[in-house]
């Protein structure tokens, strides 16, 4: 029987370090830490080491197509299929930026939007039945559909919608910031939030995907960790990464054959309506 494994992409540090350690204790396979940069994630790889756990490494880049195939390859030849997928990779531009707005729109969500997409669609067909997959997104997803505008709220909203009107609104909010009126159509002035507002979606979209496939039992789930103690907050959120790390790694140990969560957006191991999602500290 081959060997299971467990991806964690952008996991050299924060809440994706910190999942690769809960799972290396709990799950029952490889755990493969990942990271942009190669010295990076050895070394993360060798702190978890002290630790007396054993994830292994690989570089992954998911804006970068080659690094995703050679990643695909590596699992494939390796290990033949993925049990547990946790897309974690992102970025965020401190408040203090003064890269420009149009930027920030643009390179936000080619990371975490369409990052996560280039994965999932490198891995997807790699999953085994009784797969998990974990998308983690963001309060700040909830926060910024609620500061769109009726009519566009109601666009992302939208039960049916598909995986290429979800990246034509995205591609037409980062037009709009470039030009500088995206507040005027009625899209908020958050990067990092619309990027986030892509994710949950695309994981609608991907659950409903995934239910009408052949394979048995793949689940798979969006999730806020909470506001966590992380460079991507500089270190402002009252959580430590292990804590921001339990709803995820709660999520891709789901047991076989559950029903619910499934589809879902995931806070503190319960599922919520994103969109009116409250975050509590």
């Amino acid at each position: 029987m081959s060997t299971k494994v467990a991806v964690v992409t952008g996991s050299n540090k924060g809440i994706g370090y910190a999942i690769v350690r809960g799972l290396c204790k709990q799950f029952k396979g490889d755990v493969v830490l990942t990271a942009r940069n190669e010295d990076l994630g050895k070394q993360a790889v060798q702190s978890l080491n002290e630790e007396g756990l054993s994830p292994k490494f690989h570089q992954l880049d998911i804006t970068d197509q080659a690094s995703i195939g050679r990643f695909g390859d590596f699992i494939k030849n390796t290990y033949g299929g993925i049990d547990v997928l946790v897309n974690n990779a992102g970025i965020a531009y401190k408040n203090d930026s003064t890269a420009p707005f149009g930027e920030q729109a643009e390179v936000t969500i080619k990371t975490n939007y369409f990052g996560t997409l280039a994965i999932s669609n490198a891995l997807f067909p790699l999953l085994r039945p009784h797969a998990r997959v974990v998308n983690v997104s963001s309060m700040s997803s909830s926060f910024a559909i609620r500061k769109c505008s009726p009519e566009i709220q109601a666009k992302f909203m939208n039960p049916n919608i598909t995986e290429e009107e979800l990246t034509h609104l995205l591609n037409d909010f980062i037009q709009a910031a470039k030009n500088g009126d995206h507040e005027k159509i009625g899209y908020p002035n958050s990067a990092y939030g619309m990027s986030k507002v892509g994710v949950t979606v695309l994981s609608q979209i991907q659950h409903r995907q995934l239910s009408a496939d052949p394979r048995e039992d793949i689940i798979l789930n969006a999730c806020c960790p909470g506001y966590v103690d992380t460079d991507m907050t500089s270190h402002k959120g009252p959580k430590t990464i292990d804590e921001g790390a339990d709803t995820p790694i709660y999520l891709a140990l789901l047991p076989e054959g559950v029903k619910t969560p499934a589809g879902d957006f995931v806070a503190g191991r319960k599922a919520h309506k994103w969109n009116e999602y409250q975050y509590t500290p």
